[in-house]
């Protein structure tokens, strides 16, 4: 951290005329951009058309900024032109100024930093590059980290509780079905996101100004996306339609779309918890919650479900994040969509949370929580929508005023049925029983 200021007048104007949010662009979209001067620097000085010299020093200092040194340099707004050109602009100047700095090499921001680039190439192609990694390293380790430990918890419970539908007693499921069910919605949300990824992999560099690649060298795109590979590990390619990858953010609707459905699957395994915990006396207090703080500044002893709660929270944001990024990828005018940074940012701010809340829920309330046995007995046992089993044998009317007597009297299913129906208590007892209805 340094209070020096390696960017110049570009930079200078932007930060005047966007004093919007102090919101600055993420530090992966940063990393991401860096990673771009890099691999387009290799590819000039490979093709001869920029100096040795000066191309180590841009790829040296663009290094630097890869792996987190000078982030406090790039402090433009993330409400500032379209395009992201304040953002690109920025990155040129400290790379130049600091490369400068260590030797006298004259090297210009435009001519030599962003040589053969574009912001209108460089901004997307940061978006793809971030987002992809922030996938890979984030989002991906903590879906398989929620799914290995759902499976397991669900190995751990095996007892039998009253299913519910519309809110209202249904027939019996084994709490390890409930539970199953989660994991497999993040199993489908992992496979819809890897899904979308060869698309998010493919990279627009090499567009330059409209999708042309005017002033860049011939194959300039496809030879930095082989660079950005080797610098990230991340398979990256060149996308062959460059017009699309300038004018249209529709892979990032797509994967933002993507991360909206797992916030989907997510806020109902968070309100799912909270309704299972609930209580522990005048609601289902079906499991009890890991205890993590106190729940009331008022009421001494109140505990609350807080990690559903902020991963609800987390989904309802991705929820928000969606609908902004599904607008701004409409403002693809012609050959530019001009809402480029905005897209960055919530992109990356949702896969970000929602890889940290998974991780949280894993770890803070799946893994943890435990079965109140006998709450599952007693509603078990008291429920009269155990007559569904009875349907075949006395039908459905017979069904329907046994469930309705053992409702108005408060009597188990079982004793009533013994009442109005000249079945056997053996019989009743291997068609009532709650286990081999699940």
């Amino acid at each position: 951290m340094t209070d020096t200021k390696f960017y110049g007048k570009q930079t200078t104007l932007a930060l005047e005329n966007f004093p919007i949010s102090g919101n600055a662009m993420p530090n992966e979209f940063i990393q991401a951009v860096a990673f771009i001067k890099q691999a387009c620097a290799i590819v000039n000085k490979e093709s001869g058309l920029l100096a040795a010299d000066k191309a180590d020093a841009i790829i040296k200092i663009a290094a630097k900024i890869a792996k987190g040194d000078y982030h406090e340099q790039f402090p433009v707004d993330v409400f500032q032109t379209g395009s992201g050109t304040s953002t690109n602009m920025n990155a040129n100047e400290v790379i130049a100024n600091l490369a400068n700095q260590e030797q006298d090499l004259e090297i210009h921001q435009n001519d030599h930093v962003n040589m053969g680039q574009s912001s209108n190439d460089v901004i997307p192609t940061a978006i793809h590059v971030s987002a992809a990694i922030a996938i890979k390293n984030q989002l991906l380790p903590a879906l398989a980290h929620l799914h290995e430990t759902l499976l397991h918890k669900a190995q751990q419970c095996p007892e039998v509780k009253t299913g519910r539908t519309h809110l209202m007693d249904a027939m019996p499921v084994k709490l390890s079905q409930e539970i199953e069910a989660w994991a497999k919605q993040i199993s489908d949300c992992k496979e819809r996101i890897l899904s979308s990824l060869p698309r998010l992999h493919s990279l627009a560099q090499g567009g330059t100004a409209v999708g042309t690649g005017v002033n860049s060298s011939d194959g300039f795109g496809e030879k930095v996306s082989l660079e950005l590979e080797k610098l990230t590990q991340v398979g990256f390619t060149s996308m062959p339609n460059k017009f699309i990858g300038l004018s249209c953010q529709d892979t990032s609707v797509e994967i933002s779309g993507q991360l909206k459905t797992l916030a989907v699957a997510l806020m109902k395994i968070a309100n799912d918890l909270r309704w299972m915990n609930s209580g522990p006396l005048a609601g289902l207090g079906e499991i009890s919650l890991p205890a993590l703080q106190a729940g009331s500044s008022i009421m001494p002893g109140k505990v609350n479900p807080v990690i559903p709660e902020a991963v609800a929270m987390v989904a309802a944001q991705v929820i928000g994040n969606d609908t902004t990024i599904s607008l701004a990828g409409q403002s693809g005018n012609f050959q530019l969509n001009v809402m480029l940074p905005v897209v960055a940012y919530n992109l990356l701010e949702s896969i970000k949370i929602l890889a940290n809340s998974m991780n949280l829920l894993a770890d803070k309330a799946i893994s943890g929580f435990t079965v109140n046995q006998d709450n599952l007995t007693k509603t078990l046992a008291a429920n009269p929508i155990l007559v569904t089993a009875l349907n075949k044998t006395i039908g459905y009317e017979k069904g329907a005023a046994i469930a309705k007597q053992a409702y108005a009297e408060k009597r188990p299913v079982f004793d009533v049925a013994k009442e109005m129906t000249d079945l056997s208590d053996d019989k009743l007892k291997e068609l009532l029983d709650p286990a081999k209805l699940t």
